[in-house]
């Protein structure tokens, strides 16, 4: 495992990105290296505070280089609106990452019509709208653009305990090939990574919020590389993508976990011995760090 970055700090120069999903977890630590990189970043996320404390973060090295919207991904308004005033404001973008995910492991029979939605519209319908507003520009003017989408190995296997998040996923899996055709006429990428486990503070909260519950998809010692992903491979690979190393890649997703998939699919399966006094635990724990999240949401 590299402690250092392979490629030139002026990889990303001239680059306007834009992370959903910034202020935390995967999106808010690939962008500080996108920005080390040359890149001009915006920051999109539903909490302002959290994306301020974000941007501030990225930009240490290069104050300025980061800009922050409060965005609900799932309102397609709110998404074309804030489109245009970058476009606007700052220049057109040149790349997006769909980064903004919600998720947290369930017995597929207890979920809610809307914990279903709070999923599926969050990394399916957000992912849609984001990359729709953003493609509809660069096409209308005829300029070059490059999509990433943050996906996991569920859009290959399934997974059970996750259902609503592999069936979203699975959606813009499906989205990222479909485009990749229809737009590579107009020099428009579209591609995916579907990284392995790689810790993230509430992410995997909800992912493994119990003793009980590491048998699942989070658990390392049985990834046949012997250990968690980092958040500098993730951008690393995310930076290739990005930049114009590739011109020729589109329409693919990436699998990039340490050879999780191949020894055995990193799914939640390992979760179907638990009880439901288990379970029970299991949505009590993950309630609290939801309730933690959204006091810290009306801050």
């Amino acid at each position: 495992m590299s402690d250092h970055t392979p490629f030139s700090s002026e990889l990303l120069s001239g680059k306007r990105i834009l992370i959903t999903g910034g202020g935390t977890g995967l999106g808010r630590g690939v962008a500080r290296h996108l920005v080390e990189h040359g890149a001009q970043v915006h920051l999109w996320g539903r909490r302002e505070t959290v994306l301020a404390e974000a941007a501030a973060e990225a930009s240490a090295s290069r104050p300025g280089s980061v800009h922050f919207h409060a965005v609900d991904v799932r309102d397609y308004d709110s998404v074309d609106g804030v489109m245009g005033q970058i476009w606007s404001e700052h220049g057109p973008l040149t790349g997006v990452i769909n980064n903004a995910a919600a998720n947290f492991i369930a017995q597929t029979k207890d979920l809610s019509p809307r914990a279903f939605s709070a999923i599926t519209s969050t990394v399916m319908n957000g992912s849609f709208h984001t990359t729709h507003a953003a493609g509809k520009r660069w096409i209308a003017e005829g300029l070059p653009g490059s999509v990433i989408s943050t996906l996991t190995t569920w859009v290959w296997t399934g997974s059970a305990f996750v259902v609503p998040s592999a069936m979203a996923k699975a959606a813009v899996h499906s989205m990222t090939m479909s485009l990749a055709v229809e737009w590579a006429k107009h020099n428009i990428r579209v591609n995916a990574v579907a990284p392995g486990p790689i810790p993230t503070d509430y992410a995997w909260e909800m992912l493994n919020p119990t003793d009980k519950s590491s048998v699942g998809a989070t658990q390392t010692d049985q990834i046949p590389a012997g250990r968690a992903g980092t958040i500098e491979e993730l951008a690393n690979l995310s930076m290739f993508l990005l930049s114009d190393a590739c011109d020729y890649l589109t329409g693919q997703t990436i699998a990039m976990d340490g050879g999780q998939m191949l020894a055995g699919p990193g799914t939640f399966a390992g979760l179907t011995s638990l009880s439901d006094a288990d379970w029970q635990q299991i949505r009590e724990t993950s309630q609290a760090a939801s309730e933690q999240a959204k006091a810290q949401r009306s801050v």
